[in-house]
C-alpha cells in the first residue's frame, strides 16, 4: 500500500512560495510596487518620496510635496497589453490627467510605458530612450538657468521615443532628445505613435487646456504637453 508524504509546506508557506518564483519571474519596476489597480489620485506616500529622494526630488527642490500627487493610471502598451501606470504630477493637473488617461485607455491609445522617472535615476535622456512617459522631475530647461515645467509637475512627456525635441542650433547642426530618435524628426513621415494635431492624445489635451510644444517656434517638442494654472 502507497502512502502518499505529508506535504512539508505550510499553505501559507507555500503562497509565498509561488509569490516569490513569480516575482523573479516577472520583476517589477519598482514604481508599480504602489501602483494602484484602478485610475484614482493619491498624495505622495512615504515609501514613494523615498523613491524619489536624490532623484525628481533632489535636496535643492523648492515644490513643497504636498502640491504634488500620484496619479495611478491604466494604459495598453505597444504590444496591446494592459499595464500599470505611475504619474507624479502637481495637484493643479492631476483630475485633468486622470481624465485624459482614463480615456486614452477606453480608446485603447497605445503608450510604451508610464513610470516615474526615479525609476531611471531622473536620467532624462535614459527614461526617454526607453519610450518613458513622465511627468514631474525637478530640474532646469536645457541650456538655461529657468525650472522647466516638469520641475513643478505641470508638463508631461508622452510617447518621447517618436515624438522627440528637436532644435537647430547656430551652426546648423540638430539637437535631437532623445538621442536615438533621429529616425522619427521628420514629421511628414507616416509612422506609429506619431503625435499630430489629429491625434486623441493631442485632442484630449487640448480639452483641458493643455498646450503642446510642437506647435512652438523656436523648438519643436512633440513629445511635451504643459498647463499653466
Amino acid at each position: 500500500m502507497n502512502v502518499s508524504k505529508p506535504s512539508l509546506l505550510h499553505p501559507v508557506s507555500r503562497m509565498r512560495m509561488l509569490l516569490l518564483i513569480l516575482l523573479i519571474a516577472f520583476p517589477v519596476s519598482p514604481s508599480m510596487v504602489w501602483a494602484q489597480e484602478d485610475f484614482r489620485v493619491d498624495t505622495i506616500s512615504d515609501a514613494l518620496f523615498q523613491h524619489m529622494q536624490g532623484k525628481s526630488y533632489p535636496e535643492e527642490c523648492t515644490i513643497s510635496r504636498s502640491d504634488l500627487r500620484m496619479v495611478s493610471v491604466l494604459h495598453v502598451d505597444f504590444q496591446g497589453n494592459t499595464r500599470h501606470g505611475v504619474i507624479i504630477c502637481n495637484k493643479a493637473i492631476a483630475k485633468d490627467l486622470l481624465d485624459i488617461f482614463r480615456e486614452l485607455y477606453r480608446q485603447r491609445y497605445p503608450i510604451a510605458q508610464i513610470r516615474p522617472i526615479d525609476d531611471f535615476d531622473a536620467n532624462d535622456e535614459r527614461s526617454m530612450q526607453a519610450n518613458n512617459t513622465s511627468c514631474f522631475c525637478y530640474r532646469v530647461v536645457n541650456g538655461s538657468k529657468h525650472l522647466s515645467m516638469h520641475a513643478r509637475g505641470l508638463a508631461i512627456d508622452l510617447n518621447p521615443l517618436q515624438n522627440p525635441c528637436v532644435k537647430r542650433r547656430k551652426d546648423g547642426t540638430l539637437f535631437i532628445q532623445p538621442r536615438t530618435a533621429r529616425p522619427y524628426v521628420n514629421r511628414a513621415r507616416t509612422f506609429k505613435y506619431k503625435i499630430t494635431h489629429n491625434d486623441l492624445a493631442y485632442r484630449l489635451f487640448a480639452q483641458h487646456g493643455f498646450t503642446w510644444g510642437g506647435d512652438w517656434r523656436s523648438l519643436k517638442d512633440y513629445q511635451h504637453f504643459e498647463k499653466k494654472p
